[in-house]
C-alpha cells in the first residue's frame, strides 16, 4: 500500500498544511498555531480549569504545560485558584490574551468560510460524517487492542 492510499496519510498531510498556514498567519501576530488554539479553548469570563484544556485540544498535559508556561510569560494568560475548589487552577485570559483570542477566532472563521464557500455542502456533510466515523473507529481500535 502506498502512503497516499492510506486514510491517515491524507489526514496528516492536511493537518500539517493547516498547521503551517495557521503558524504563518499567527507569526504576524506574535503567536503560534498552538497558542492560538489554546486561547480559543479558554472561557473568557470564567477561565478554564487547566486540567480540561489538554483533553479539549487532544493533547497530552505535558505538551500543554510548556505552552501554558510560554503563554504566561508572554502575558496572554494567568493562573488563578478556583474560588469553590482550592485544589483546582483555572487559566484566565489577560487583556492581551483576549485581544489575541479575537484575532485567532477571526482567522479560523475566515479560513472556514473560505473552505465552506469552495466545497459543496453535500461534500462537507460527507466529510464530517466520515471524520466522525474515523474518530469512533480509532477509539474502538485502541480499546480492542
Amino acid at each position: 500500500m502506498k502512503p497516499n492510499e492510506t486514510v491517515d496519510y491524507h489526514i496528516k498531510v492536511n493537518w500539517h498544511a493547516l498547521t503551517n498556514l495557521y503558524n504563518s498567519i499567527a507569526a504576524k501576530h506574535s503567536l503560534t498555531q498552538a497558542t492560538g488554539f489554546v486561547l480559543l479553548n479558554i472561557e473568557d469570563e470564567t477561565g478554564t480549569p487547566a486540567t480540561r484544556i489538554a483533553p479539549l485540544m487532544g493533547m497530552k498535559a505535558t505538551s500543554l504545560s510548556r505552552i501554558l508556561k510560554n503563554m504566561e510569560e508572554a502575558g496572554l494568560i494567568e493562573r488563578k485558584g478556583d474560588k469553590s475548589d482550592g485544589r483546582m487552577v483555572r487559566i484566565h485570559l489577560t487583556e492581551e490574551g483576549i485581544t489575541k483570542k479575537r484575532i485567532a477566532k477571526q482567522v479560523v472563521k475566515e479560513l472556514n468560510e473560505y473552505i465552506i464557500k469552495n466545497i459543496p455542502q453535500k461534500n462537507l456533510d460527507i466529510y464530517f460524517e466520515v471524520m466522525g466515523n474515523i474518530n469512533e473507529l480509532i477509539a474502538n481500535y485502541k480499546e480492542n487492542k
